[in-house]
């Protein structure tokens, strides 16, 4: 199943999706949100990986970072 990361920040509303696509793209999102996680940032981000079957599908069912949207996907 392919694999998201979303990155939002909380302050600002911007979000930034990476996709992985194929079987193991969720364990490659989930690799990438543990990278992430492991280095220093700004608290005002939240990172979350997520199993999905299309962007369309994570931005109805998480649809909170996507309101207000300035997005780099």
């Amino acid at each position: 199943m392919s694999g998201f990361v979303v990155e939002y920040n909380r302050r600002t509303r911007e979000v930034r999706v990476t996709q992985f696509l194929g079987p193991d793209g969720h364990r490659a999102a989930l690799k990438l949100r543990l990278q992430l996680e492991a280095e220093p940032t700004d608290l005002d981000w939240e990172i979350v990986s997520l199993a999905s079957d299309s962007i369309e599908t994570v931005r109805h069912t998480h649809s909170r970072y996507f309101e207000g949207e300035r997005a780099a996907v």
